[in-house]
């Protein structure tokens, strides 16, 4: 996943939200947005699984070998899993909105 990915996609959930409820985005431009929006939430889910894996495997690990090296590696994965929270929540948050305008949408239709 590309790092830019998640707030551009951000930005097209707001376009779209920003809309007038009277003129609302075609009803498939809402939905493939929900869609690409879900693959990004699943991408970050599976990253954060890697990653707590990951710091499982180091935690078990760290009497052994180079525990420096060990217990930098273990504070970037805990950044990298902070960082994620943070986008997987905002992510969900903007895909609960989207889907209610995109609700909305298929009733009107």
């Amino acid at each position: 996943m590309a790092p830019d990915a998640i707030p551009a996609l951000l930005e097209q959930i707001d376009e779209l939200l920003a809309e007038p409820a009277e003129e609302p985005a075609s009803l498939a431009r809402l939905e493939r947005t929900l869609t690409d929006g879900y693959a990004h939430a699943l991408a970050l889910e599976s990253e954060r699984w890697r990653l707590e894996q990951r710091m499982s495997e180091l935690a078990g690990e760290l009497n052994e070998g180079n525990q420096e090296l060990k217990s930098r590696e273990m504070a970037l994965l805990s950044d990298r899993l902070a960082r994620n929270a943070g986008l997987l929540s905002g992510l969900r948050n903007e895909l609960t909105r989207l889907r209610a305008r995109t609700s909305a949408a298929r009733r009107a239709r």
